[in-house]
């Protein structure tokens, strides 16, 4: 499968290095080209190379003659702020993975496929119709003819499976969750004038209450809980790891045991390689690099009679990436 990765922010250098670290995909997802927009391509090898959540990148990197080189593959550079202006159809690409955040509705991302490619991969949430698959969640609804589609964002693929787990197991009534979420480039290193006044406010410095695109997914994704559940977001001031913390009322008698027990037989089964579930202690910086989408904090879990409490953990840039590059593979 020929992919090209429009966008090489926080999300495109993750989804990257998930792709090229990965043996499998390295060999089934041939990474054939890079938009990088109006950004200078003299910091590319420099940015993917050497990263302050990640690490450095284990392999040879280089860039030269318009092309971002890793451990020998060669991947073609244009810089291009509209699709309409990149030949997708010369390099024959089956999927764009639409990375920029600015190309999130059906009318923009269709410029990706009049621009020659197959299909389209959006990273974030959508407003409009745009269907958002979440694999073990509603990937049954997932057809071939939708040409572009929305994978949600990193907070959708930690809450939905936790709904999806709970709501078949126990018949949600309604619920609140609140994701504290790390801080992402989307806000200020100091206070500045901003639309939004909490948003304005020093990242690193406070807690900041705001919303979640997960919130708007809901009905997309689990359609019978449209209405019931709330969601919620608080920046909080750390760089990478965030933390769903989901309060809910069941139709049915609910434990702390049965729901650790029903969250576990996910996690084995049709999760598997999606959620997973700790025994043990840990914070934040514990689940850096973690794999999975969401790991629920077994610990945290309570319950007062038919009213639960649970925490899911989650690596908001590497889980996600995760799964953008398993969705490809399951395409191939």
């Amino acid at each position: 499968m020929r992919v090209a990765l429009n966008g090489f922010g926080r999300i495109g250098r993750t989804f990257l290095r998930c792709v090229l670290q990965d043996p499998v995909a390295r060999k089934k997802l041939d990474i054939v080209s890079l938009n990088i927009g109006p950004a200078n391509a003299d910091w590319l090898e420099v940015m993917f190379k050497y990263d302050t959540i990640m690490g450095i990148f284990p392999g040879k990197v280089e860039y030269r003659d318009c092309k971002l080189i890793v451990d020998g593959h060669a991947i073609q550079v244009v810089a291009e702020c509209d699709p309409l202006k990149i030949d997708w159809k010369s390099q024959e690409v089956d999927w764009v993975v639409e990375a920029t955040g600015s190309f999130t509705s059906r009318e923009k991302s269709q410029k990706h496929i009049q621009a020659g490619a197959k299909n389209v991969l959006i990273t974030s949430p959508t407003k409009d119709d745009l269907p958002c698959i979440i694999l073990g969640v509603n990937e049954d609804t997932y057809n071939p003819k939708d040409h572009i589609i929305s994978l949600g964002s990193c907070s959708t693929w930690a809450f939905m499976p936790m709904l999806k787990v709970l709501h078949d197991a126990f018949d949600i009534k309604n619920g609140f969750m609140t994701s504290l979420h790390a801080y992402t480039n989307s806000q200020v290193l100091l206070d500045k004038e901003d639309k939004d006044i909490r948003r304005s406010r020093a990242a690193a410095l406070n807690f900041i209450p705001t919303t979640t695109g997960a919130a708007s997914l809901i009905k997309k994704v689990i359609p019978a809980l449209d209405g019931k559940v709330y969601a919620r977001a608080v920046r909080v001031p750390v760089g990478i790891v965030s933390l769903i913390d989901l309060t809910f009322i069941a139709n049915k008698p609910i434990s702390r045991k049965s729901i650790n027990e029903v969250c576990q037989h996910a996690s084995n089964s049709y999760l598997k390689g999606i959620m997973d579930v700790s025994f043990k202690p840990l914070v934040s910086s514990d689940y850096k690099g973690n794999d999975y989408s969401v790991v629920i904090d077994s610990l945290l879990t309570e319950t007062v009679e038919n009213t639960g409490k649970i925490f899911g953990w989650y690596d908001n840039e590497w889980g996600y990436s995760q799964r953008l590059k398993d969705f490809l593979l399951l395409r191939t």
